[in-house]
């Protein structure tokens, strides 16, 4: 039985049909892709901008003109230039021998 006009043109309809829904659901998943990067893009903006705002408020905890005060109220004091302590260190122990039984 081969296929007569109206069979083709029914076969070719829906052989259309089927590349032009392949397109389609491409330009779909492309889209959505796309609009998914744009909010991870705008999330990272974000984030980055949150990041430089803690870096800042670290500096600023880090300076002197914050710790000498904080220092000072636990009765610390600014060294001066030429003081040098040395903190002794005892050297560590010699681990003593397994006992023999």
């Amino acid at each position: 039985m081969a296929f007569r006009g109206r069979h083709w043109i029914a076969f070719w309809l829906v052989a259309l049909l089927a590349a032009l829904w392949a397109v389609i659901a491409r330009q779909t998943a492309s889209l959505n892709a796309a609009r998914a990067l744009a909010d991870l893009r705008e999330q990272r903006a974000s984030l980055e901008g949150h990041r430089a705002d803690l870096d800042r408020r670290v500096r600023t905890a880090q300076s002197r003109s914050v710790l000498l005060p904080r220092a000072q109220r636990h009765g610390l004091r600014l060294p001066a230039d030429t003081e040098i302590i040395f903190l002794p260190t005892t050297p560590p122990s010699s681990p003593t021998p397994p006992r023999q039984r």
